[in-house]
């Protein structure tokens, strides 16, 4: 897991900010709430993979159990794939101005609709009632590029919890936007991996004290399982 802590200066400011609150949603409506899980796919997970990022796969029994809370309190699940689609009607080239000839192509290759290295993470608890959902840009919330806001819509979702990988690419993406669509955004601080310790202390940085409200994979399932009693029972 990442060794990393955000500065308590941040914290405290982010908490100022707050109310004077350390956590913003240890309450939700958990049949309004979803766990979105970004990217936990073979070509980041696996030993040796073109986007290896290694501490993904440390972050899988989190994940497993924050997915369990969820489905358990009646919550959704949602799998996000990062994915080349050839079919495309607005295809990224944001590649090609950024990285070096032929590394977006390789990436382009690695995540390509159907292969080896698109598919989610074999360690990951999928079950049938969850969603799975492919998207072609970081963020899940770039329109025309997944069907993610549509059915959390359609399923009256205003609050999400962002794990997956990487930190601060799609996972970060995806809450800022989620956040500036309206949507309560919680940011799983033990259930988001990085390529390095200082790629996912910086996204903590930002979630913290801008867009997300930082739980730990014990806070979250807390908040879930309490949100789940009946009022009397919880108080």
């Amino acid at each position: 897991m990442h060794d990393v802590q955000v500065p308590q200066e941040l914290l405290d400011r982010a908490k100022g900010l707050r109310g004077g609150r350390d956590v913003v949603f240890d309450r939700v409506d958990p049949a309004k709430t979803a766990l979105v899980v970004v990217d936990l796919q073979n070509g980041f997970m696996e030993e040796g993979a073109p986007v290896e990022a290694p501490v993904a796969r440390e972050i899988v029994p989190n994940v497993n159990r924050i997915a369990a809370a969820t489905r358990a309190a009646g919550g959704t699940v949602v799998f996000l794939r990062y994915t080349n689609d050839a079919t495309d009607p607005t295809p990224w080239v944001g590649y090609d101005g950024l990285l070096g000839e032929g590394v977006g192509d390789g990436m382009r290759d690695t995540f390509k609709a159907g292969g080896h290295y698109h598919a989610l993470w074999p360690g990951l608890e999928v079950k049938d009632e969850d969603l799975v959902l492919d998207k072609t840009r970081f963020s899940g919330f770039t329109p025309g590029t997944c069907d993610l806001h549509d059915l959390l819509q359609a399923r009256g979702i205003d609050t999400l919890m962002i794990a997956g990988t990487t930190s601060n690419c799609c996972c970060e993406s995806t809450a800022r936007d989620a956040n500036q669509l309206n949507y309560n955004t919680i940011y799983l601080t033990d259930g988001c991996a990085a390529l390095s310790d200082a790629e996912h202390l910086a996204a903590l940085i930002s979630m913290a004290t801008i867009f997300a409200d930082l739980q730990s994979a014990d806070r979250a399932v807390k908040t879930l399982e309490d949100s789940a009693r009946p009022a009397a029972a919880a108080e």
